[in-house]
């Protein structure tokens, strides 16, 4: 019988990337997820893994990555946090976005039927909904854990209950869910999965992420992390976005997955 999580994908197995050309793909639809948070549903398909990205382009303005909320179609999920997010708020049904990809490694499902785990915090929750798709047409139990830090933060947890998925919702204030961090939530779904394997997959803040792979080491479940670092070029050319031990998130990345046997690895990401 196969294991159900298999050897670590080591970043030196190298990823095939070309540069690609920019699609231009025409907004279709935009739905509004939270106060500052608005998902863009482009007419256009890609064949993507979950946790992969995209450069989303604006001609005589920027480029910038964007984790893919969808690929069939294209769905990305954005926060007006900055210049560029801004300009793409400008943006109305019909106007055009162009993108490049996709780009990365994306997370690696089990090979057997198990219990996924995901958890997200603030803004990583999108690529996670469309992991949570793939695992449930695959026939894996999945559960997640969605944490803010208010209820007015909390992104797309409707849209996930209604997946079928069991939610966990945890705000740092207490307005929604069980009062705390993501991470605290943890024990009381593992508890629920009984004896089923359970593979753990995370996307949001830095502390989030190193909090989640401490859980998991002390609870030898094996864990995947979508990694967030500057990036300019998304193909490994530029190096801004290299991450401690050599690795680039562009390429070896954004998602890095760890076994049991290969914990000591995670820490080298900075």
């Amino acid at each position: 019988m196969k294991p159900v999580y298999e050897a670590w994908r080591k970043p030196q197995d190298s990823v095939s990337v070309t540069s690609g050309l920019p699609q231009a793909m025409r907004i279709k639809a935009i739905r509004e997820e939270n106060t500052r948070t608005r998902t863009y549903v482009l007419d256009g398909a890609l064949d993507a893994a979950p946790g992969q990205f995209v450069m989303a382009l604006l001609p005589g303005s920027d480029e910038r990555p964007f984790s893919l909320a969808g690929d069939d179609p294209v769905s990305l999920t954005i926060a007006a946090v900055g210049p560029f997010s801004h300009e793409i708020g400008q943006l109305r049904v019909g106007e055009r976005l162009w993108v490049r990809g996709p780009l990365g490694r994306g997370y690696v499902l089990p090979t057997q039927p198990s219990h996924a785990l995901l958890i997200g915090g603030g803004y990583g929750v999108a690529p996670l909904k469309f992991l949570a798709q793939r695992l449930l047409a695959d026939g894996h139990a999945v559960s997640m854990i969605i944490g803010a830090r208010t209820a007015e933060d909390l992104l797309l947890a409707e849209a996930v209950k209604r997946m079928g998925v069991k939610l966990w919702t945890t705000t740092e204030d207490g307005s929604a869910g069980m009062a705390g961090l993501a991470t605290d939530a943890i024990p009381s779904v593992i508890a629920l999965a009984g004896s089923v394997d359970t593979v753990v997959y995370a996307c949001g803040p830095t502390g989030m992420l190193r909090a989640v792979a401490s859980v998991c080491a002390a609870r030898g479940l094996p864990f995947q992390l979508s990694w967030e670092a500057h990036m300019r070029c998304g193909i490994g050319l530029c190096g801004s976005c290299e991450v401690g031990a050599g690795w680039l998130t562009c390429l070896d990345g954004p998602v890095f997955d760890f076994n049991p046997l290969e914990y000591a690895s995670w820490d080298k990401i900075r």
